[in-house]
């Protein structure tokens, strides 16, 4: 699998793609207008980016290299030497980019630094509230940079603008970037998203970091739900909160028929799921108490 994320037209992000999967993306593309793609590294590097449409009978493809300085783009005849570029970018072939007649768009210099002007006791609060983001694993680096700069507002008091919340965000997601390089094997939240992609596929709806809280959690997972579902499972973001800092991951769940049955079985499908991919629990079998999974190392790679 290719190690990038993928959008289209449509919005929807595909991750870790195969490059069959790549190349059928590009050919779908050439069949609609106003298609285009865009594919970013996973785990997503600031201003790094690969990017394609049609354009004049043709496709333009662009890439961009860590700055928008480096910017650059190609006028490619044929959609499956586009396919063939977008591959060995996906696959970050050294050579990737020959035999093409690349030109740099110009977008002006590069941002200046943008030091925070904070007290020391303010910008540590706010380093700690990224990070907490970020550690937590759901992020993106655009939602990592909207909270720092959202954090400190008072009222009409805006202390961080936007390009210091955006630098300050990609700093400490490339800090972040760098540890998980030294993770090796499946970690625990790896573990728990195949758990919860074997109870999706049987009919048991489940959402990881699924809204703000448990209300809305159950207020919402209806919405969710595909046809014939039976039953549900989530965490709420506090819940990530809390496994991230070390505690146990409460998990909500019931049976979309509300009965004390259904409930019931659904939470012993919850704790057999997760006791095949080698994860603890503890659940007392009561239908009115959360499912808690114990001891784990919470080690979310990042992604988008």
């Amino acid at each position: 699998m290719l190690e990038i994320a993928v959008q289209d037209k449509s919005g929807r992000v595909g991750v870790r793609v195969s490059e069959d999967e790549l190349r059928d993306l590009v050919r779908d593309m050439g069949q609609w207008k106003g298609s285009f793609l865009v594919l970013q590294r996973v785990p997503d590097l600031p201003d790094t980016y690969a990017q394609t449409c049609p354009e004049d009978g043709a496709w333009t493809v662009e890439h961009r290299d860590g700055a928008q300085s480096r910017h650059f783009a190609a006028r490619v005849t044929e959609l499956e030497r586009v396919a063939e570029l977008l591959v060995g970018w996906a696959r970050q072939d050294a050579d990737w980019a020959a035999g093409e007649q690349w030109e740099r768009i110009d977008f002006g210099p590069d941002p200046e630094p943008a030091p925070l002007e904070l007290s020391a006791e303010d910008e540590e609060a706010l380093i700690a509230e990224v990070r907490r983001l970020l550690v937590g694993g759901y992020a993106t680096l655009a939602q990592a940079a909207e909270a720092a700069e959202e954090y400190l507002v008072d009222g009409e008091h805006r202390p961080v603008s936007r390009e210091q919340a955006r630098q300050l965000a990609e700093r400490l997601w490339r800090e972040r970037v760098a540890e998980q390089r030294a993770w090796t094997g499946e970690t625990d939240p790896e573990r728990l998203a195949r758990a919860f992609a074997v109870l999706d596929a049987a009919g048991i709806t489940a959402r990881e970091d699924f809204t703000c809280c448990g209300s809305c959690g159950y207020a919402e997972i209806g919405a969710e739900a595909a046809p014939g579902a039976r039953g549900f499972v989530f965490f709420h973001s506090q819940s990530t909160d809390g496994a991230a800092a070390g505690g146990d991951l409460w998990l909500q769940y019931g049976g979309f028929d509300g009965s004390e049955a259904t409930t019931a079985a659904v939470g012993r499908e919850v704790v057999a799921a997760l006791a095949g991919v080698g994860l603890a629990t503890a659940w007392d079998g009561e239908p009115d108490d959360a499912i808690r999974v114990t001891g784990l190392d919470w080690r979310r790679r990042l992604v988008g």
